[in-house]
């Protein structure tokens, strides 16, 4: 039987305490705990891992994926690990949806199935600045918050590349918190 867990959660720094707080112990903020509640099923346990020498272990070289923007499969190390997941953060109006929307226009011209995921602009929205960056393609548009509807156009569309833009806005409906939290950035990431 699955077992509820309810903790407290700081909205301003994430620290968590088993009862609500006035004030924040850590980042000193008032009236920032949010109570979670998280339903927890049995995981059986697993085997223990067991520490390695450096010199034991082996590498495999691993795929990248040049992005076609210089400067940034730089900071990426020669381009996007297969299977790896890049976190573009920065303040608002920076020009991270722009270098998305770019990089997502790069990928197609490869040949790659791309979703872009929109939590914060509408589909028009994203055309009118893909317009104006002299992009069209078969990029795919998805506007979407909810994770678990998100998770199934993804095993129907199977896209190489999965961009959401942005990970604030998604929400996981099994968690006891409100979208943007610190609770569902961190359970949807």
């Amino acid at each position: 039987m699955p077992k509820q867990e309810a903790k407290f959660v700081c909205q301003q720094c994430g620290y968590t305490s088993p009862k609500w707080l006035g004030r924040c112990p850590d980042c000193g903020e008032w009236n920032t705990f949010v109570q979670e509640i998280r339903i927890s099923k049995k995981v059986p346990s697993q085997k223990r891992s067991k520490p390695q020498a450096l010199k034991e272990i082996t590498l495999s070289k691993e795929t990248r994926l040049k992005t076609g923007i210089g400067e940034l499969d730089r900071v990426l190390g020669g381009g996007i690990v297969e299977g790896s997941v890049v976190l573009i953060g920065g303040e608002p109006g920076i020009g991270k949806s722009t270098l998305i929307l770019q990089l997502s226009n790069e990928l197609v011209k490869r040949n790659k199935k791309i979703l872009y995921v929109s939590g914060e602009e509408s589909p028009a929205q994203i055309k009118i600045r893909a317009e104006r960056l002299n992009i069209s393609g078969d990029l795919l548009i998805l506007p979407e918050t909810n994770i678990e509807q998100m998770q199934e156009t993804i095993e129907d569309v199977q896209p190489d590349t999965v961009v959401i833009d942005s990970i604030q806005t998604i929400y996981d409906p099994n968690l006891g918190a409100i979208p943007g939290s610190v609770s569902q950035v961190r359970g949807v990431a």
